[in-house]
């Protein structure tokens, strides 16, 4: 009987671990992208206790015993990028010059979150460059802008009660900032170009994707359409540049890193660590869903978790300095043509009212 459970243990093991290769946009499909860390502990348990009942004589046990091994390095490989054991990628800053510095604080306030004074107390000592508030409905709005200091001289406000609503506060000008709607007509992102003290200008992009729900939108596609059409952004960009916000997708996952490749941008955590922001009301399951992505013109000078605020999320704060002389040493690789190819189906999948040639 030991046995038995054992190999559906590990049988199970391996299948997660497969599932996420099935190309499928479904939700169910998808969200196998997320638990990883969870299922590279998974896979580890199933080969180590296999290990009691591993038959030397019975050469089935030594095939399974190789999957359960190369499922374990492949879950393990996706991760190790986000632990100190691996080298930065973006590199520490190197100046002090308070001139080229930029920081930013971004949280999912939670929309129907009745507890708000925990962060609505923390937002006069935050002292962040930039604040970011997603999930948040007029009466958030009424709220967060009653307690923002006048120091926030430039805002954009777009409140929402489909919970995509988005604030932005800068202390930095803003220059041509917009509200649009990539994807669809009731999902905002926010583009500015945001003046440092230097007077060098920077582009920044807050989004916040719809997630794949099975009661909502059941299929990841306009999710990932959203972030191959702001990657295309980043990636013609004349100015260094930021992106930040909820993806409603993991750091490791297949869309994240085709973002990233096609972006070429770089993630501050690599090497520093995984940040999960969400689930931030389960500690066995929770995984990176806030994200801040630069160019390579940035230095990392910090980069934390924010505190409890009572929402689903914990908050994300990072401080980084505009070192364009050091480019070059944390240039990434440009994407391949099957990339740019891939990224450019996924924003053709449907008709869009912002269209981009990622192949020219």
């Amino acid at each position: 009987m030991l046995r038995i459970f054992l190999q559906f243990f590990g049988g199970l093991a391996i299948v997660l671990t497969l599932f996420r290769f099935i190309a499928l946009d479904y939700w169910w499909v998808r969200m196998f992208d997320f638990p990883h860390v969870q299922l590279t502990v998974l896979v580890g348990v199933a080969l180590a206790t296999y290990f009691l009942r591993f038959d030397r004589t019975w050469k089935k046990d030594y095939v399974f015993v190789l999957m359960l091994a190369g499922c374990f390095i492949y879950q393990l490989v996706r991760i190790i990028p986000f632990t100190p054991i691996a080298s930065f990628e973006v590199l520490e800053n190197t100046e002090e010059n308070p001139n080229q510095q930029l920081s930013f604080y971004a949280a999912n306030v939670l929309q129907k979150n009745e507890k708000r004074e925990p962060l609505l107390q923390q937002i006069p000592e935050l002292n962040a460059d930039i604040l970011l508030f997603m999930e948040t409905d007029t009466q958030w709005q009424t709220e967060i802008s009653a307690v923002v200091p006048d120091s926030y001289r430039f805002r954009v406000e777009y409140p929402l009660d489909n919970t995509y609503g988005m604030l932005l506060y800068s202390k930095k000008e803003l220059l041509n900032p917009e509200v649009k709607f990539m994807v669809d007509d009731s999902i905002p992102s926010i583009h500015a170009k945001v003046r440092l003290e230097n007077n060098e200008l920077i582009q920044l992009y807050a989004i916040h994707p719809t997630p794949p729900m099975p009661m909502h939108n059941p299929m990841s596609t306009d999710r990932d359409k959203e972030m191959m059409l702001t990657a295309s952004l980043a990636r013609t960009s004349k100015l260094p540049v930021v992106v930040i916000g909820d993806f409603n997708d993991v750091a490791w996952s297949q869309t994240t890193r085709l973002f990233q490749n096609v972006s070429e941008l770089l993630d501050p955590r690599k090497g520093r660590g995984f940040y999960n922001t969400y689930n931030a009301n389960n500690p066995l399951l929770r995984w990176p869903l806030d994200h801040l992505f630069v160019s390579k013109e940035f230095r990392v000078i910090a980069i934390e978790q924010g505190k409890d605020i009572h929402s689903d999320h914990f908050p994300i704060y990072a401080k980084i300095s505009l070192e364009p002389e050091g480019a070059k040493e944390q240039a990434p690789e440009p994407p391949t043509q099957q990339e740019l190819k891939d990224a450019q189906e996924q924003i053709e999948g449907n008709n869009f009212n912002l269209s981009i040639d990622l192949l020219q």
